[in-house]
Order: structure tokens, then C-alpha cells, then sequence
């Protein structure tokens, strides 16, 4: 069997750097591995569109802030398929058919659906097309076959969704869907990297993130006014590591090769905590030091980033062909759903020779 990668961003705003290190560096690492035969990155617009149908130019726009960031990041169109959710058709037409697959008090348990829901205040008033997405992205992934879906840990029961359709279709129609495998980020900073101000998860709407195109005055403003350890006030007192953003940013980020740039006090990241930890290491010496970091890793993104922004038509002509080579595919799997629940009428020519035989046509 192929192996191939289903993956994607909803194109709500530039993508940050919790993107970067919980899936967007590791997307690029798969590609270029050459153990997938395909890989389609997905620009979601239309899964965005189930909390922001009343303002539907935000989603606009942000496609093309997303195109920009795989492409500053190293996804090469050459080796990945990038293409966008609403221009291929065949994934409506695969939700409505899975939708009957799945009960509502399933969807309703769904940990990561209970959550947005939350987040977003949407407990009164659901949008059918947001409360259903789980369903329209095992579509997603399905209809190009998938094998494999890099994703950080809050997709995991999504992911479980999935499977559980595939195994439902598959024993009501026959062996149809291929089941996606999960391959989470293999770093343990990286599977949801908190917001510069402490909290849970880095977000767009709490303002508390890093975006791959920040400058470097923004990136060095962002990091030097992020929270670490409440207790810490002086540089003479015990630090603590749990809940410490600072120390995260660096587990996700930092190599040994870094240390002796920028920090050759230390050979490593352990050296620096333990000093941490005992007392007599500042706040401000680990940011600066986190902040040259996150330059190091940035700065080529920018780089990559201009360059891109000079031929913005070269980019639309990509996300054109790449959306015109996924739906190849995914007509492809649609024509084998259609055969398997017996509604391919007009192709099936044996159902037409039957019934004509049957009314001694």
C-alpha cells in the first residue's frame, strides 16, 4: 500500500509558531524523507468557514497568508500537494454520505468538538456545519486516501473519529476507506505549545502567539515579556520549571549547537535548567537567550517569506494546480464510495441489464 499524508491549517490568520513546531517542521522533514509516495497539505477554508460564516472576506484573505507561510517554511510544491478545502467538490458530497455513519450523541462526546464549542461560546447556539465538522474531516482524509495524519495531541479524538467511520463504511459496504494512522510530533514541548502569556494553548484570538512572519522586533517584544515563574523575583531564588513558558519555548526549540552561539556558559539545555532551578540564573538571560533562538529559526522563514510576496499570481497558480491534481484523486475515491453503497446507477451496467431483463426490455 501507498503511503500518503493528509494534513492542513484553517486559514484563519498567519500561522505561528506553535504550527511550526507541531506540525509544520515535521510536515516539511516528511516530504523530504521520500517514504510517501503523496503528500496533500490542506488549506481548510471551508471547515473555517463553519464559525466564520458571516464573515467569510477573513477567511479570504487568509489563504493566501497561509500559502505564503508553507511555502516560506520549505513545503515544496514540487514534492507536496497544496490545495484548498472549497475547490474540490467531491468532499462535500463524501460528508453528506458519512453523516448517516455517525449518531449525534457521538459527536456530541467528541473532546476536541466539546472544547472548541466552549471556546468559541457556541453552547446555546451551535452551527450544524461547525458541530458536524469531525465528519467532514474524515472526509478529508479519506478521499485522498490517507495512510498517514501528522497532527498535534488535541486532534487525536478527531482522528478516532475518523476510523471509527472508516470501519463503520467498511463493514456496512465492504472494504472501501483506508484507516489513517495518527504520527504525532516525536518532541514532547511540541504536542501543544503554550501561548506566551501561560495559558493552555497558543491562539490567534487570545493574542498570545509568535506568527512566522513577526519581525524581529516583534518576536524579541514578545519573548521578553513572556510569563515564567511567578516565584522567581530575584535572580538569587529556586526557579521552577513546570508552567514555565520560557523553558518550554526552549525544550521545543533549542539545540545543543545554539548553547555555544549564543549561551556558551552552558553545553545544554539540562545545564541551564539545573542552574535554573538551584538559584542564581535570571529571567532575563534565559529570554535573551530564548529570543536568539527563535531569531536563528525565523529568520530564514522571513527570508524564504519575501521572496514569495514578490510573485504572489505564482502563488495562486500553485494552490490552482494543486486543488486541480487533489480532485483527480478524490473523484477517484468518491466513484469507489458510490460503487460500494450501490448508487453508481448509470455505471452499473449490470443493474441496467437486469432490470431490463426483468421487464423483458
Amino acid at each position: 500500500m501507498e503511503k500518503i499524508i493528509l494534513t492542513g491549517d484553517r486559514p484563519t490568520g498567519k500561522l505561528h509558531i506553535g504550527h511550526y513546531v507541531g506540525s509544520l517542521r515535521r510536515r516539511v522533514e516528511l516530504q523530504n524523507s521520500g517514504e510517501y509516495s503523496k503528500i496533500f497539505i490542506m488549506i481548510a477554508d471551508a471547515q473555517a468557514l463553519t464559525d466564520n460564516a458571516e464573515n467569510p472576506e477573513k477567511v479570504r484573505q487568509n489563504i493566501i497568508e497561509v500559502a505564503l507561510d508553507y511555502l516560506s517554511c520549505g513545503i515544496d510544491p514540487e514534492k507536496s500537494t497544496i490545495l484548498i478545502q472549497s475547490q474540490i467538490p467531491e468532499l462535500t458530497e463524501l460528508t453528506f454520505y458519512y453523516m448517516n455513519l455517525v449518531t449525534v450523541s457521538r459527536l456530541q462526546r467528541n473532546p476536541t468538538v466539546k472544547a472548541e464549542i466552549q471556546m468559541r461560546n457556541f453552547e446555546a447556539s451551535i452551527p450544524v456545519g461547525f458541530f458536524t465538522y469531525p465528519i467532514s474531516q474524515a472526509a478529508d482524509i479519506t478521499a485522498f486516501k490517507a495512510t498517514t495524519v501528522p497532527v498535534g495531541e488535541d486532534q487525536m479524538p478527531m482522528l478516532e473519529q475518523t476510523k471509527e467511520i472508516v470501519h463503520k463504511f467498511n463493514s456496512v459496504y465492504g472494504e472501501t476507506l483506508v484507516e489513517p494512522n495518527i504520527l504525532l510530533p516525536d518532541n514532547k514541548a511540541c504536542l501543544r505549545l503554550p501561548g506566551t502569556d501561560g495559558t493552555a494553548k497558543m491562539s490567534k484570538s487570545l493574542g498570545n502567539c509568535i506568527f512566522l512572519s513577526d519581525t524581529e522586533d516583534d518576536v524579541k517584544k514578545a519573548v521578553m515579556s513572556m510569563y515564567t515563574d511567578p516565584l522567581h523575583l530575584q535572580v538569587s531564588d529556586p526557579g521552577h520549571l513546570e508552567g514555565n513558558t520560557v523553558f518550554t519555548y526552549l525544550d521545543a526549540f533549542a539545540n545543543d549547537d545554539m548553547f555555544a552561539e549564543y549561551c556558551p556558559d552552558y553545553k545544554k539545555l539540562d545545564e541551564m535548567k539545573e542552574h535554573y532551578q538551584r538559584g542564581g540564573l535570571g529571567d532575563v538571560k534565559v529570554k535573551k537567550f530564548l529570543n536568539c533562538v527563535l531569531q536563528e529559526t525565523l529568520a530564514p522563514i522571513r527570508a524564504e517569506r519575501v521572496k514569495w510576496e514578490k510573485d504572489i499570481p505564482a502563488v495562486y497558480e500553485i494552490l490552482k494546480k494543486g486543488s486541480e491534481e487533489a480532485e483527480k484523486v478524490a473523484s477517484k475515491t468518491l466513484d469507489d464510495v458510490k460503487d460500494a453503497m450501490k448508487i453508481n446507477y448509470f455505471e452499473d451496467n449490470a443493474l441496467i441489464k437486469e432490470q431490463a431483463e426483468r421487464y423483458g426490455a
